[in-house]
């Protein structure tokens, strides 16, 4: 089944807690800290493989989590590090956070990579932490946490030619002809319930894939139908093929309607070369209005083929047409190119104090709880370690300021701490 846009959740690995030891080796009643670092948490990595071209790999498995370092060890052993996780994904993959909808990646080129989630250093051992005035240092840090995200995925075909036009137009009909790709055919409309891509053989050198886009309706742009799963598609294409269903009541309006429909999607679509096609010209019915459609095209200023995908007439002349105008169209990359987007990182050393009750307050700060959950709240060391970081940040002060009491209760992230003078 074909997937193009699908939700998961991802996180990094954790890194491994640092240890607390000191050597115990016979004749060595002094041997001093010994305790191992911590290993780093795996990153969490997408990367573009070539072979795939739909998101249903993920329709199974939604969540993904990077291996976590492990603690280290006594005899200063640090401890190993997670490997990162890499998720291939097809060309043509951008990539969202689910919860604040901005853009994370998009990632086109095969071998591309973009880290979403970045490992948790490891935690240092109290080897670290030995001076000359405290030789037996009863700290270490834990692993940094994981990084996680409900991430979005949406899967934009990169194609070369775009089908567009009508339900019931003849695009499978026309793509089966021109490629080797075999889309479910039916005689009534919505039959294709899904892109279908297809490689066309312009010479012996000179390949070029061909999407088909189903059919779009009057109001495909605000949702209508299944439009924005298939409008999606069309913003890959360098160059469209235009197909007009001749027996329509209407191929003016048709043709109008679509190009509505392109524009409001997304401006720049309307202004990808286009060659406008009128299918069917095999009917007798479309043969007799042929003469009356000239004219109102005429009047539209706007020249079309005439072509049957189902008796191959003029088939490969508009294809050859078609390669011509991809020749002398820029490529995506040079026409769209990418602009680097500004992620201003969060102050560790910014905090709010809020109160959440009569003797209950609450300290909320990206570093700060960061640090809470690094300590080593039992070692004594590590304890008074992190105090005085609340004291060189001015939190104690502040605290004083907003009126706290002995006793109270003090909550940073999943911690709580009992205030104390």
């Amino acid at each position: 089944m074909f997937t193009d846009h699908v939700e998961i959740y991802v996180r990094s690995g954790q890194g491994g807690d640092g240890m607390m030891h000191f050597r115990h080796e016979k004749y060595m009643p002094r041997g001093g800290p010994d305790g191992g670092d911590g290993g780093k948490g795996g990153n969490l990595i997408f990367e573009v493989k070539a072979t795939l071209n739909t998101l249903s790999t993920f329709r199974q498995n939604q969540k993904f989590h990077a291996p976590d370092g492990k603690a280290g060890g006594s005899n200063q052993k640090s401890g190993k590090g997670g490997d990162d996780l890499i998720i291939y994904v097809p060309p043509g993959t951008v990539m969202y956070d689910a919860d604040t909808r901005e853009l994370l990646g998009d990632l086109t080129a095969p071998g591309q990579q973009l880290m979403v989630c970045k490992g948790g250093r490891g935690g240092r051992g109290n080897q670290h932490y030995a001076t000359a005035r405290n030789q037996a240092p009863r700290m270490a840090e834990r692993g940094e946490p994981f990084e996680e995200k409900r991430i979005k995925l949406e899967l934009k075909l990169i194609a070369d030619i775009g089908l567009v036009g009508v339900p019931n137009a003849g695009k499978s009909t026309l793509l089966s002809v021109l490629t080797n790709a075999k889309p479910k055919i039916a005689s009534y409309p919505f039959t294709t319930l899904e892109p279908n891509l297809g490689v066309a053989s312009i010479d012996d050198d000179t390949m070029v894939v061909i999407a088909d886009i189903p059919g779009l309706i009057e109001g495909a742009a605000e949702g209508a139908g299944l439009g924005h799963d298939f409008l999606r598609h069309v913003q890959r294409t360098r160059v469209l093929i235009h197909l007009l269903d001749g027996l329509s009541d209407d191929p003016v309006a048709d043709y109008s309607q679509i190009n509505s429909e392109l524009a409001l999607f997304d401006p720049n679509l309307v202004k990808k070369p286009q060659i406008v096609a009128l299918n069917k010209i095999d009917q007798p019915e479309v043969q007799e209005r042929l003469a009356d459609i000239k004219k109102k095209f005429k009047k539209q200023k706007v020249e079309f083929m005439i072509i049957s995908g189902l008796a191959r007439t003029n088939t490969r002349e508009l294809l050859l047409q078609a390669a011509q105008l991809l020749a002398e169209t820029p490529a995506l990359e040079d026409i769209e190119a990418p602009i680097p987007v500004y992620r201003a990182q969060a102050d560790g050393r910014a905090y709010e104090i809020k109160r959440e009750g009569t003797d209950e307050w609450r300290i909320i700060s990206v570093g700060i709880e960061r640090s809470a959950k690094m300590t080593y709240f039992e070692h004594s060391g590590s304890l008074r370690r992190f105090q005085k970081m609340l004291e060189r940040l001015g939190v104690d002060k502040a605290l004083k300021e907003a009126g706290v009491k002995v006793g109270d209760t003090v909550s940073i992230g999943d911690f709580e701490l009992e205030w104390q003078e």
